[in-house]
């Protein structure tokens, strides 16, 4: 019932919101709450993570040196990489890792090994994603619950039993939506912007030479000077641009000009300022190292700023959990996941969805990482792995996006993104030493996923294959049994099919068991194509075969919700009428059973059968109303 097909003709989506009045400062203020909600984290531990990972020593040179550096890598990574020119590549007005992935592998379709291999590694970065959306709510939790330890240092023990009942309340409700609590992401972020900014700026004015670290000649004499510090520092400032990639993934919800808008308004003079207040307070008071951040605040509000903190490390967690529900629909409706049982948890937003196998996946994930790893410093080294492996692959697609969708000459492709490429590179390798202290953790879930999403997809492949190989052409079958026609019964049956053309097997055990035909019958497949949307203009491709028979081609995008018996309304415009107290849908229900011979290994044809046997319900997944469902099984042996 499912292929993943570029089309071949424009498609439809919803429109774009408008970003006009009121409303662009609605959309800005929604994208600071939920666009920049991880990236806003990141002061409460980025800084401290420099200095400590590397047994850097706190001298004005360094601080400098540190200073210059984040604000490059904030310069380079956020404001050109990704706002000017990655949300630019936007697929139909979507974003995110799969957007591109998409995009990508459409541009290169004329060429089917490089698509192959651009597959492979847009969905080892989708898996890579995984990993980080357990350990950003780890990292985040743990480094604001810490400031308890620097309100009253012996407090320190409960910073890991505070951390996991924070998380147990985030995921518990969950299931709720995040529609009402969603309002509050906004202004609660731009509070917490703000008083990054207010922070920084006391320390600012007492020791505004630090200022001069904006000049790029600080950063060179401190690589220069210390080439081997300097590669071990990078691993620790790429936690400064952690959650940029979800500038691009926000995208399709808020719209490029409110995301720059909020960037270059608020979030960024925040973060740098935040940045620089806690080097001019290192450069008077260098033992506050260990947590420099909650060293700003005066004692009075140290635990007001702890509370403001927390509240900001659980919208941030909450919008990577949210972003995980959508990317795993749209990895399932692409054909690389089983599908999920997705519940909407709101009547008119619908990209409010709640997904209980990933929730609970990834809090069980989660726990794992807090009781492992302890503290955020420990869980900093797992951290940037996956971030940079994530911005490696977002640049080496935005290449092939530049070149073969745009069609820019090749000199200019290179010029645009090499840069990039080389720095987050240098990034990636300075993170890749961390493996053994604790890098492993995100590769390690990261490999899982991947094997999961690979053997699904090619366990799909060879079920499709044997299916085919048993098919019988629909057409001449139908001929066949309308020379000595079966008895016809009243209304109208809907047989699913996976491949369009080929008899279901659902209408052979019907003929063979009841029978009997119905009045109508529709023989329909479904369509998921590598584009966000398709309109209801595009839904429907319709073949009569005569005798009241139709082949139908139902046609989705992997951000539309499969939903049939909507779709199969529009088939009055094309004669078709369907009454919907009189319409039964047969379901094929194939027993996978993993057997002996070639095409995948026999371990991961036991794991296909597995996932293929715990997969939700068809009908759940395309809406199908469960009192007029009939499923009929086969054993097929693969």
């Amino acid at each position: 019932m499912e292929a993943s097909q570029p089309p071949r003709r424009p498609l439809a989506r919803p429109s774009s919101p408008a970003t006009g009045g009121s409303k662009l400062a609605a959309l800005t203020l929604g994208a600071i709450g939920v666009v920049y909600g991880d990236i806003g984290t990141s002061p409460l531990y980025a800084l401290k993570e420099v200095f400590t990972h590397g047994n850097l020593s706190v001298t004005p040179d360094n601080i400098l040196g540190i200073l210059s550096l984040v604000f490059w890598t904030l310069t380079v990574i956020v404001s050109l990489k990704y706002v000017t020119l990655i949300l630019r590549a936007d697929n139909n007005g979507e974003g995110g890792l799969v957007a591109m992935l998409a995009l990508a592998s459409m541009a290169v379709e004329h060429r089917p090994r490089l698509r192959r291999r651009l597959l492979v590694l847009g969905i080892f970065g989708t898996a890579i994603f995984f990993g980080d959306a357990i350990i950003t709510p780890a990292i985040s939790v743990l480094s604001a619950v810490e400031g308890l330890e620097v309100a009253a240092p012996g407090l320190e023990p409960f910073v890991v039993p505070v951390t996991l009942v924070v998380l147990t309340a985030l995921f518990a409700v969950q299931k709720r939506g995040t529609a009402s609590v969603g309002k509050l992401f906004g202004p609660i972020t731009a509070v917490w912007f703000v008083v990054l900014a207010l922070l920084g700026l006391m320390h600012l004015v007492r020791n505004p030479a630090v200022l001069q670290a904006v000049l790029p000649h600080h950063a060179l004499r401190f690589i220069l000077d210390n080439p081997g510090l300097a590669f071990v520092s990078l691993g620790a400032i790429v936690l400064c641009v952690t959650g940029a990639e979800a500038l691009y993934a926000d995208l399709g919800h808020f719209g490029k000009r409110p995301i720059r808008l909020a960037w270059f308004g608020l979030v960024m003079p925040a973060l740098l300022l935040n940045y620089f207040g806690q080097g001019a307070m290192l450069l008077q008071h260098p033992e506050n190292v260990s947590n420099p951040f909650y060293e700003m605040a005066p004692t009075w509000a140290l635990v007001p700023l702890i509370g403001l903190a927390t509240c900001a490390t659980v919208i941030a967690s909450q919008a990577l959990i949210s972003a995980a529900y959508s990317v795993t629909k749209q990895v399932v409706q692409l054909g690389y996941l089983p599908r999920q049982r997705i519940l909407h948890t709101s009547v008119r937003d619908t990209g409010q969805i709640y997904v209980p196998s990933v929730n609970w996946a990834l809090y069980g994930g989660i726990v794992g990482a807090v009781l492992l790893f302890g503290s955020s410093s420990a869980l900093a080294s797992a951290y940037g792995i996956a971030v940079t492996i994530n911005m490696l692959i977002t640049t080496v697609m935005t290449f092939f996006v530049v070149r073969y969708a745009w069609r820019y000459p090749w000199l200019l492709c290179v010029a645009a993104t090499g840069v990039f490429l080389v720095v987050d590179a240098l990034f990636f390798t300075a993170n890749a030493v961390k493996v053994f202290n604790g890098g492993w953790f995100p590769l390690a879930i990261g490999a899982v996923m991947f094997t999961l999403m690979t053997t699904w997809q090619r366990g799909r492949q060879l079920l499709a294959e044997r299916l085919r190989d048993e098919a019988i052409d629909l057409k001449p079958f139908l001929d066949s049994v309308f020379l000595s026609p079966p008895v016809r019964v009243p209304g109208t049956a809907v047989f699913l099919n996976a491949e369009t053309g080929v008899t279901p097997n659902a209408l052979l055990h019907n003929l063979k068991h009841n029978k009997v035909l119905h009045e109508t019958n529709l023989f329909v497949s479904v369509r998921h194509h590598e584009v966000p949307w398709i309109g209801f203009d595009k839904r429907v491709e319709v073949e009569p075969l005569g005798h009241d028979c139709w082949r139908v081609v139902l046609h989705f995008g992997f951000k539309n919700d499969p939903d049939v018996p909507e779709a199969l309304q529009l088939l009055r415009g094309h004669g078709v009428q369907l009454d919907d107290m009189e319409t039964s849908y047969f379901l094929s229900r194939e027993i996978v059973l993993p057997r002996g011979g070639g095409g995948m290994m026999p371990w991961r044809k036991k794991l296909f059968a597995g996932m293929h046997r715990n997969a939700a319900s068809v009908a759940d997944f395309l809406n199908l109303p469960a009192n007029r469902v009939v499923e009929l099984g086969a054993q097929i042996e693969i």
